[in-house]
């Protein structure tokens, strides 16, 4: 009998019981299912073991089995509704990062260290919300703020990932940025050197939402998902891993928002 997964999606957030691997899941969920818009997917596989009364496990055994054809279940919606908060970070194993055309990059968990201060940071965070975010704070430090309950606005668990902003990063108003692909770069300026000179607030909106899809090209150290008692770091291989390792996904992925 063929393993069940199951499978935490962030784009959109769901859990998911599944007969397929991660990476068969990854294409299926990009490309392979007519109700599925065509996009990137981000997903955690979860520990087969977690259990809890908040999600109907019951279906797993019910209704994730073999077909009448003998093909795989590919898919089994447990919950559609705040499922990264009903989650704990220690039952998520690995990152899975598809691009639109269903290609499957597989991150483990790495050790954090975090990086000496002195340079903005520029965060696309992908659940529960999904603005891009400039801020003075490394990641575990901004991770810490956002799911902070004593401020007025937080979220209980977030996953994110860090964007490079290249010479911006400590010269927002003269350094070149003529490789950088957001929109509104004079926007961009204009927070990173408010951030860079006025030390009121830690982190500033920069887009409410980036509607050019995951940018998987832009991505800077990695992906975190964390809390007030939980942080995970997955780290985001180097350009020499991703052209003489990955070299079909990064392919892929570096089309991705330019269409």
């Amino acid at each position: 009998m063929a393993e069940k997964h199951l499978y935490l999606s962030l784009i959109p957030q769901a859990l998911i019981a599944s007969m397929l691997e991660p990476e068969a899941f990854g294409s299926y969920y990009a490309v392979g299912s007519k109700a599925h818009v065509k996009g990137e997917a981000i997903f955690f596989e979860v520990d087969p073991a977690f259990r809890s009364d908040d999600f109907p496990f019951h279906l797993v055994d019910e209704r994730c089995i073999t077909q009448p054809d003998g093909a795989p279940k590919r898919s089994v919606y447990l919950s559609i509704y705040r499922v990264l908060s009903r989650i704990p970070v220690s039952a998520l194993g690995n990152l899975y990062l598809v691009t639109n055309d269903g290609k499957t990059l597989e991150l483990p968990r790495s050790v954090y260290v975090p990086e000496p201060g002195g340079r903005l940071h520029l965060y696309q965070e992908f659940c529960p919300i999904t603005p891009m975010v400039a801020s003075r704070s490394e990641p575990h430090e901004f991770c810490d703020a956002i799911t902070d309950p004593s401020h007025t606005v937080h979220v209980p668990r977030l996953v994110f990932s860090e964007l490079r902003l290249g010479a911006l990063a400590t010269d927002p108003e003269k350094g070149a940025a003529d490789d950088l692909p957001y929109p509104n770069l004079a926007h961009l300026r204009d927070v990173l050197y408010e951030l860079k000179h006025n030390d009121t607030k830690p982190s500033k909106l920069v887009l409410k939402q980036v509607k050019e899809g995951v940018l998987y090209r832009m991505v800077q150290g990695g992906f975190y998902v964390g809390d007030q008692t939980d942080f995970a770091f997955y780290r985001f291989p180097d350009l020499d891993e991703l052209e003489n390792r990955h070299r079909g996904w990064w392919r892929s992925a570096q089309v991705t928002g330019l269409e």
